[in-house]
């Protein structure tokens, strides 16, 4: 041991929720116990896009990738025997982050807690919603007041709480370079801090106060030197746009602060094993580095590919935190990169080329004005078609996916199905019914809730107007207002937005030039429209439910169009009869189908039948997303002509596919097409 003091440890955090408040609270007390040191909650969708468990597009949804909280009386369950004036809490939450920050607060004032000691952060960066994760409610203007209120609102009332984690994390999910993670994360802050100083609500001198609660969200890839990299750019460039754009004096008030999930996008479902040393190259992106270390990590379990992990996997991922934090020498040391002529060279060239970037973004109008042009998501959707092309191609290297295939069986998936956490579908309708109890009974003792409908009135006049919608929200909150109530009250004022998808505007990232896999997939692709008389082949992608995770259907649907399809891609949040509906106006010749929160085994059966009634069962139905070999099984039983995993990363393989089904659903010879 050295004679210098060792440095205290990270934040260790798991992401979790699933099912239940009440089964979410024992998962988090149990790992809690475990030695987790903060708690980072997983809502489910229709908590996240504002939505009450008994909507049509909560179907499938409920208690899926994250936890219901619907009302106070969840988020108290929610929270229940854990003290909240001595936690540090994240929350996973984006267009409802003011909704569930309110319920946070009231439940914290239950508790007899002094809410301005409350430590944690809301997520609230709604910028990368229209770029990536799909859960974005409102138009951009709406949604960045929203943020800005809740901003001036924590700085005055809960001053240690952190009311935006500008979240770079799912622009690299959804093919980002470092480049353009930094530089869209920092034009995102620019525009969120731009709106709170013109405000009005922030005195000239408390404007340190408001960049020093501004945290961010990042992503570590296994790239580890790169992405180690890539956090001192990071820290340098925000360094300079605190001081010289907004006058910040205070040296530990511009200090980059930063949480950080390593790469689930890396995870694969090939060699699943595998993923343990990723996440822990990954991890070792954020924390070697002192001068660039996070101050909290969560990492994924190596199962993630598969699907919900267990309290055990997520144990697991823990430990793999707490031995590098406890075991090994790491935090006895200075920063042992500086001086390393090879690193400051790579963090140089990042900060020049983001810089650029972003002056370039500023020309525009800033980040809302790049979001609503469809600028920012071509780009991203482009960066992704490439990446995706090198795997294809065998330049990236990912071992047990496109190298190094052969592979021993694994103890740890020998049984498939036990892998995995799953939940049980009954869940859903017990929610709804609690959703219905609560409705008919918030009035009376012991809660005595006054009548919601005064609140959201009050509600809706403020978001007419220009007061700071906080306020109102906590009156929602105490009245027992639900989350969907809420955020239909705002979406009859603000309206609702729906983001460009990028796809018609991304650049071809796989030729077509003759020989290559491509070429044979575009002949077969003209041969059959031939044999079918219908001038193109069109393909519908949909995304049934409230999924917004659409990295996949874009790449389908760019894929399909350079294969010479004729693509229907109408984006995110569709009703599974919105998609009938429009495969039968378009004359579709396929259906594809994404979904990666779980909620195939309701919406995809749903599809089928409405195609049934419609007369047309002939049209083919394929399902893309994360489904359990026994699930899609099931789907195979039920109608669906083909069903592809993570494992099956070869898009122009995946495109051959829907031509061969194409052909055998309207009964044609196969072809074969000589490369």
């Amino acid at each position: 041991m050295t004679a210098r003091q060792k440095d205290r440890p990270w934040l260790m955090r798991t992401y979790a929720g699933h099912s239940t408040a009440e089964a979410s609270n024992a998962l988090y007390r149990s790992n809690l116990s475990k030695g987790q040191t903060g708690l980072s909650v997983a809502f489910d969708l229709p908590t996240q896009t504002g939505y009450d468990p008994d909507h049509i597009l909560a179907r499938g949804e409920v208690g899926r990738v994250g936890v219901p909280v619907s009302h106070l009386g969840d988020m108290r369950r929610l929270f229940q025997d854990i003290p909240l004036e001595q936690m540090n809490t994240s929350m996973t939450i984006n267009a409802t982050a003011m909704w569930m920050l309110a319920l946070y607060q009231v439940v914290a004032e239950e508790q007899g807690a002094d809410i301005t000691k409350l430590q944690g952060t809301t997520q609230n960066d709604i910028v990368k919603e229209y770029l990536s994760r799909g859960t974005h409610v409102f138009p951009p203007g709406p949604s960045l007041r929203l943020t800005t209120d809740m901003i001036t609102y924590t700085v005055n009332h809960i001053p240690k709480w952190n009311p935006i984690n500008i979240c770079s994390y799912h622009l690299q999910e959804a093919g980002a370079t470092p480049v353009q993670e930094i530089a869209y994360a920092m034009s995102t802050a620019i525009a969120v801090l731009d709106a709170v100083f013109a405000s009005g609500q922030i005195p000239e001198d408390r404007k340190g106060d408001v960049v020093a609660r501004i945290s961010f969200f990042v992503n570590a890839g296994v790239r580890f030197i790169e992405e180690m990299c890539k956090m001192r750019a990071f820290s340098r460039i925000w360094d300079s746009i605190t001081r010289e754009r907004y006058g910040i004096t205070d040296a530990k008030q511009r200090r980059f602060r930063y949480g950080v999930q390593v790469n689930s996008l890396g995870l694969t479902e090939a060699q699943p094993e595998n993923n343990v040393q990723r996440i822990v190259l990954e991890m070792l992106a954020v924390t070697l580095s002192k001068d660039a270390r996070a101050r909290a990590v969560q990492l994924p379990a190596w199962n993630e590919a598969l699907g919900l992990p267990r309290p055990w996997d997520q144990q697991w991922s823990l430990r793999i935190q707490q031995v590098l934090a406890l075991e090994s020498d790491l935090l006895e040391y200075e920063d042992i990169f500086a001086g390393s002529h090879v690193i400051e060279a790579k963090v140089e060239e990042l900060v020049e080329e983001s810089l650029a970037e972003i002056d370039r973004i500023q020309q525009m109008g800033g980040a809302m004005a790049a979001v609503e042009s469809g600028y920012l998501k071509s780009n991203l959707v482009a960066s992704h078609a490439e990446r995706r092309a090198r795997i294809e191609g065998g330049e990236e290297k990912i071992i047990g996916v496109n190298c190094y295939e052969a592979t021993e069986p694994s103890p740890l998936t020998s049984d498939l199905d036990g892998a995995i956490m799953t939940v049980d579908p009954a869940v859903e309708a017990r929610v709804a019914a609690s959703l219905t109890t609560w409705r008919d009974t918030r009035y009376q003792p012991p809660f005595n809730h006054p009548r919601p409908c005064k609140a959201l009135e009050k509600l809706k006049a403020a978001a007419a107007g220009d007061a700071n919608l906080m306020e109102a929200t906590l009156e929602c909150a105490r009245a027992g207002v639900t989350t969907g109530e809420w955020a239909g009250a705002l979406r009859e004022v603000f309206g609702e937005f729906r983001a460009p998808t990028g796809v018609s505007s991304a650049p071809v990232a796989v030729t077509a030039e003759k020989g290559t896999p491509l070429a044979v997939v575009r002949e077969k692709v003209t041969r059959t429209a031939e044999d079918l008389g219908s001038g193109r082949l069109r393909l519908l992608v949909g995304k049934p439910g409230l999924d917004g995770h659409s990295n996949g259907a874009e790449q389908i649907a760019v894929r399909a169009r350079d294969a010479g399809f004729e693509v229907v891609y109408q984006g995110i949040r569709l009703t599974p009869e919105q998609i009938v509906s429009a495969a039968l106006a378009e004359d579709v010749h396929c259906v594809g189908l994404s979904i990666l929160s779980g909620s195939h085994s309701a919406l995809v059966p749903d599809v089928l039948d409405r195609l049934r009634e419609a007369g047309a069962s002939e049209i083919p139905v394929i399902v893309g997303g994360i489904i359990p070999n026994s699930d899609a099984e099931d789907l195979k039983r039920a109608g669906v002509a083909a069903v592809f995993t993570p494992k099956d990363f070869g898009i122009t393989e995946i495109i051959g596919r829907i031509v061969d089904e194409i052909r055998t659903a309207n009964k044609l010879d196969p072809l074969e097409v000589p490369a």
